[in-house]
């Protein structure tokens, strides 16, 4: 009404009023009326804005590569940006007069590119595939050290990178030799687990040969202590063997001496015996036979006597016509024998 209107803007947007061509006010989240055929207003966004992005590249084996990720950014001096990109509302204070606020994010983007190029330009597929952290600290460097974004009054808060991802058949062909890398790792695995259990294997049967080793030592060092065991018995048995020959030597020497001293003893007893019987022998060779029949006679028992006297009767029998000897005399003569 009357080209009078009312603006109201929020405080993450900063509002630059000019009148006539001069300003006339500024500031993040005011509101007030304005006369449309006279003013000019610019707002520019001060919040936070997250772009995402996608773009493709080389790498430094000639591989492409598609890059996915996103850039978080804030425009810290409004008044600089509107000065070199126009953030001018149209008439009805809510549409852009120009393109310029949707062409910074691309912008942005467009440096983010040109950063992660120099980057992957030095690697190769499989580095940039394995080191994105790398890439994203050299590019949020680049773009925070930036003059042309530092000119516009844009500071970038942060960059991450979702994905990097290589050509169909590039991505085929990596699967194929991860798939193939993995199967030999699994086969690798399978050797070692056997030659692992090989190796078990042989260091039991070690174990096993060590033990019966250590039980023959055992049974020999037993075998050698018995030995020696028994070797000492039988030294101990032919020390006494020796020590009883000894004793039985010692014996036999002494009995030596007692059966030389017996003997001598008898021989001087017989010497004796013989001198007295030599001597008796020497007195009873001058005596008649008779006489000493007559002595030996005495004290005879009667068998005796009837013995001597048929010795006589035989001795004389030429002289004996004839001999009657009578049975009473026989008969008491073996009767008295079977007595005795």
């Amino acid at each position: 009404m009357f080209g009078i209107r009312f603006i109201k803007v929020e405080p993450t947007e900063f509002i630059i009023q000019f009148k006539n061509g001069k300003l006339s006010r500024e500031g993040a989240g005011l509101s007030f009326f304005y006369y449309a055929p006279s003013t000019s207003l610019v707002k520019v966004p001060i919040g936070s804005v997250d772009v995402p992005f996608i773009f493709q590249e080389v790498t430094a084996d000639y591989q492409q590569v598609t890059v996915q990720g996103q850039l978080a950014y804030r425009i810290d001096d409004p008044k600089k940006l509107s000065g070199l990109m126009n953030f001018t509302l149209t008439s009805n204070g809510k549409d852009y007069v120009s393109d310029d606020p949707k062409k910074l994010p691309q912008r942005l983007i467009n440096h983010a590119q040109v950063l992660a190029n120099a980057s992957l330009k030095s690697m190769k597929l499989r580095e940039a595939l394995g080191l994105s952290n790398t890439l994203v600290s050299a590019t949020l460097q680049g773009l925070q050290s930036s003059e042309a974004i530092k000119s516009l009054g844009i500071e970038i808060l942060g960059l991450s990178i979702l994905a990097i991802k290589p050509t169909p058949e590039t991505s085929k062909a990596l699967e194929a030799e991860a798939r193939e890398q993995i199967l030999r790792e699994s086969d690798e695995a399978i050797y070692a687990r056997r030659n692992a259990a090989l190796e078990q294997e042989r260091a039991i049967k070690e174990n096993e040969f060590n033990t019966e080793i250590a039980v023959e030592n055992k049974k020999r060092q037993v075998r050698e202590t018995q030995m020696e065991a028994e070797k000492s018995v039988q030294q101990k048995k032919r020390e006494l063997q020796e020590a009883e020959m000894t004793t039985k030597i010692a014996i036999e020497e002494r009995n030596k001496e007692l059966v030389l001293l017996a003997a001598a003893n008898e021989r001087e007893v017989a010497d004796s015996k013989a001198y007295a019987l030599s001597a008796v022998i020497k007195a009873l060779a001058q005596t008649d036979p008779k006489i000493i029949q007559a002595l030996t006679s005495v004290n005879m028992e009667p068998r005796q006597l009837v013995a001597l006297a048929f010795k006589e009767i035989a001795e004389n029998s030429n002289k004996i016509g004839q001999l009657n000897i009578s049975p009473d005399l026989l008969q008491e003569l073996i009767s008295r024998e079977k007595l005795k």
